[in-house]
């Protein structure tokens, strides 16, 4: 019996030694430290994929901060292994622990022999199935710093859960959280083999490999080895489990239901994530239309009209089925690649290239993976759409639904914008109340299966070169499906999209000086191939900060889903006005504008290149102190003034003139200038003025403000002002110009004046009253900038006292529309060649309807409101006459 002990002593001892003292031997444990064979083919399997460096660096902060648990929807042995090899590789967090997984291929020889040998000494001597959970295994290796993988969906898991009652990792997590300082970050990743959205019918291929969520076993081989390109792995916005558990909704509830919500929220994270880059389900033309049809308050709709007119349901039925086909959008994956075919060739060939920060990208798919995003570009060119889908396309990003107008339904190239994407909207609703009702119901559909829209928010393109005012029909749809229940969230995005030239311009100085705009058409774009020929420099593309609807709703005191109308459109007003803003805030600068705003504000007689330069300068300093983004190829200023001055000159906006020699001078003094290089000189060709304003049109909203403000200033008279002397002509101003230009919503008048001073006493152009306070004075030097910022504004005078000359002459109802413009545009070039308009831009068609507009909204309806048309001819004159 003794020598049986001493057996038994020292098989324990050699047990202990050889378990190394602790029973933590499991299978579901990676070794971190792999053979040299293993690791090269892993290396080799798993080296196409690409790999998010941003993903890397939360990671790697997180792991920092706390512990780190990624999650997979989809229980994978490819997935987990490539988190193992690939992250480690990268230095990178990366999982050592599997819950409820087992790993026996890749494990040591020593550490097989560890486990099972561990599973026998822990039976016999404890009489019990040694267990990770029950042992704490997991907590202390999450402790160590190790990380861990879990997955959210297996049958497995599902049958452990719920039949067999066993442990669950999320439980297990949230227990431990409970227990801890530092945080767990579930770290929610998506893996996807290829970026074409998924249809509700796959077909025989389709079924056999699976789709690109969960493909089949064949079809993750052949995309690693054939298109590793196109397996794209991402993460998705982290949990922090100590702030998801003190959350208060969450406070005083079970375990059970903590652990329930904590899994759908990191599957709906996924989910979400997978929609932002594959964008949700495609549906067939017909499921779509039964969809709208099935709708219980549609259908009710529909019988309401039918009895009101007397006539069958299914006739209704049928002019649905029609609109929903003159409308609805198509997805062809085969359509979008030739398109991008098409607008990669246009970038190579027509321009030099797209300018596009990744910070835009960013954003962009930071809010997609919370809800469906409403892109609102600019429109400044027919190929806005063009360029905006293919970036998205190109980045892994689902190109979103287009609102286009029909006039862009022509053959062929509705059909081709109708398969990638773009449904159509007709330009007035009035009369077709059914047809108004199955776009909303259209529209509602959308947002609700999460599809990504753009629309332009401008309505048509711009032809002056600025912001137009918004339009506000789609929007306020839009809204409206939200507040009935379309989505839980949406964003707006604000985008700009700019040109160094656009390639329209020709058709918008026509357009601008009064001549009608031309359909679109086969024939139109077939005659337009000679635009192929140039080049237009570069495109440029800025994302601002998405706007989400509840931001803007909790600075009104009534819920949404109680406003009346009235309230309703104010929201949607308020909206509008925050994404034109926060477009310009996003207005790259380019070398074309800044030179064609200096020679439009300044130089009446000419300038020459030394001039010029100067100017620019001066405006690239008042930019900078706006924190306005100028095009990188104004790193070097003095040559990018130049190319833009030399393509105007090619284009024949400006010429070269030769100043002649004063016939006074004596011979001795024509010999020495003569005897002087002269430097070339230059002016603006007068019928070419308006494609300038175009240009100058692009940066003009960083110049309002200050444009406002200094001719308040000059109004003022004398040289010592206080800032209450200007507040009152500055709004007096903003509303002159309602119709023209966006202000800041989120400031005072008091702070948009301050901001300005500032600025001004930075330069040095106004300087504070040393013992008065609010009190300041105007210098020498100040006095003539001052102008050249106020002479921003004096083509709009001259418009707007042009249009109330003619208003003083006629009565309103004297002319219609069309003869009222020409009438304004006779006028103008009348008063041109007489010299009493100064400003060849001012002669504008757009500007006379803004000008007209504005003034019959005062109350001036025809020449017999004599009082009020003296009274803005006064103001008007008066504000003139300090302008250079």
């Amino acid at each position: 019996m003794r020598i049986l002990n001493k057996i038994m002593a020292f098989f324990r001892r050699w047990m202990d030694r050889f378990l190394q003292g602790t029973y933590d031997h499991f299978w579901c444990h990676l070794p971190e430290k792999r053979g040299w064979l293993t690791r090269l083919m892993l290396r080799l399997f798993y080296t196409g994929i690409t790999v998010n460096e941003d993903d890397l660096e939360s990671l790697r902060q997180m792991q920092k901060d706390g512990i780190v648990v990624f999650a997979t929807k989809y229980r994978s042995l490819f997935e987990t292994l490539y988190f193992h090899n690939r992250y480690s590789d990268l230095k990178a967090p990366f999982p050592e622990i599997a819950f409820d997984r087992r790993f026996i291929l890749g494990q040591p020889i020593l550490r097989i022999f560890r486990i099972i040998l561990g599973h026998i000494d822990h039976m016999l001597r404890f009489r019990a199935i040694h267990n990770p959970y029950k042992s704490h295994y997991f907590r202390r290796q999450l402790c160590a710093g190790k990380s861990a993988l879990v997955s959210m969906v297996s049958e497995k898991g599902f049958y452990k859960r719920y039949v067999k009652q066993g442990p669950d990792p999320l439980t297990y997590l949230l227990r431990m959280q409970m227990d801890l300082e530092r945080p767990i970050y579930i770290a929610p990743h998506l893996f996807l083999y290829g970026t074409k959205p998924q249809k509700t019918k796959h077909g025989v291929l389709g079924a056999g490999f699976g789709t690109e969520e969960k493909p089949g076993r064949f079809k993750r081989i052949s995309t690693l080895f054939r298109t590793p390109d196109k397996l794209l792995v991402e993460m998705s916005e982290p949990i922090n489990l100590k702030k998801f558990i003190e959350k208060p909704k969450h406070k005083n509830r079970t375990i059970e239901y903590l652990s329930y919500a904590l899994r759908q929220k990191i599957i709906e994270r996924i989910n979400q994530h997978r929609r932002s880059v594959l964008g949700p389900v495609l549906k067939t033309p017909l499921e779509l239309k039964e969809t709208v049809l099935r709708n219980e308050e549609f259908r009710r709709y529909l019988q309401e009209r039918a009895i009101s007119q007397g006539k069958q349901v299914q006739d209704f039925h049928k002019e649905v089925d029609k609109y929903l086909t003159e409308i609805a959008a198509k997805y062809n994956t085969n359509y979008i690649n030739f398109l991008k075919m098409c607008v990669r060739w246009l970038t190579d060939n027509m321009f030099d290239g797209v300018d596009l920060d990744n910070e835009s990208l960013r954003k962009f798919r930071k809010a997609s993976q919370k809800g469906p995003v409403v892109l609102v570009p600019c429109h400044k060119s027919h190929i806005d759409y063009l360029i905006l889908s293919y970036l998205l396309f190109v980045n892994n990003l689902p190109c979103p639904l287009i609102a286009a107008g029909k006039n862009l339904s022509f053959f062929p190239m509705g059909t081709i914008f109708r398969n990638c994407g773009a449904f159509f909207i007709r330009r007035t609703f009035k009369g077709a109340a059914l047809y108004s009702r199955v776009f909303a119901e259209y529209i509602h559909r959308l947002l609700e299966e999460g599809f990504n829209i753009e629309f332009f928010l401008e309505g048509g393109r711009s032809r002056t070169g600025k912001l137009v005012l918004p339009k506000f029909g789609l929007l306020s749809i839009l809204l409206a499906a939200y507040r009935n229940g379309a989505c839980k969230n949406l964003y707006f995005m604000p985008i700009y999209i700019g040109y160094d030239r656009v390639i329209e311009e020709g058709e918008y100085l026509h357009e601008v000086e009064g001549g009608q705009k031309k359909a679109e058409s086969l024939s139109g774009l077939v005659k337009a191939r000679k635009v192929l020929k140039r080049r237009y420099g570069s495109i440029f593309v800025r994302f601002d900060e998405p706007i989400h609807i509840q931001a803007v709703l909790s600075q009104f005191d009534k819920p949404f889903e109680k406003m009346d109308n009235a309230e309703q459109g104010v929201v949607c007003r308020n909206l509008g006005h925050r994404i034109i803003m926060a477009i310009n805030r996003q207005t790259v600068v380019t070398p074309q504008s800044l030179v064609a705003a200096a020679v439009l504000t300044d130089f009446p007689e000419g300038f020459t290149e030394a001039e010029l330069f100067e100017r620019v300068g001066f405006l690239i300093s008042f930019l900078k102190n706006q924190e306005a983004e100028l095009s990188s190829t104004l790193e070097e200023p003095k040559y990018a003034v130049k190319s833009a001055l030399e393509s105007f000159v090619n284009d024949k906006f400006i010429k070269v003139i030769e100043e002649e020699d004063d016939k006074d001078n004596n011979e001795e003094e024509k010999r020495e200038e003569d005897s002087e290089p002269q430097e070339t000189r230059y002016k603006v060709v007068d019928k070419r003025r308006i494609n300038l304003e175009y240009y100058k049109n692009n940066c003009i909203s960083f110049f309002i403000p200050a444009a406002l403000a200094s001719l308040c200033v000059l109004a003022d008279e004398d040289d010592t002002f206080t800032l209450s002397q200007i507040v009152e002509p500055y709004e007096e101003l903003q509303t002159l110009f309602k119709n023209e230009f966006h202000y800041d919503l989120d400031t005072t008048l008091d702070q948009q004046l301050r901001k300005i001073l500032k600025n001004a006493i930075d330069q040095h152009y106004v300087i504070p009253h040393p013992t008065l306070p609010e009190t300041y004075t105007v210098t020498e030097e100040g006095r003539k900038m001052l102008g050249i910022y106020a002479s921003f504004l004096k083509n709009f005078f001259e418009s707007y006292l042009l249009v109330l000359k003619v208003m003083s002459l006629q009565p309103s109802k004297a002319l219609d529309k069309k003869d009222r413009m020409k009438k304004f545009s006779a006028m103008g070039f009348s008063q041109y060649k007489k010299g009493e308009l100064s400003c060849m831009e001012a002669i504008s068609k757009i500007t006379f309807e803004n000008a007209y507009s504005f003034f019959t909204a005062q109350g001036i309806k025809d020449k017999e409101d004599v009082e009020k048309i003296e009274e803005y001819n006064r103001k008007l004159n008066r504000y003139l006459s300090f302008l250079p």
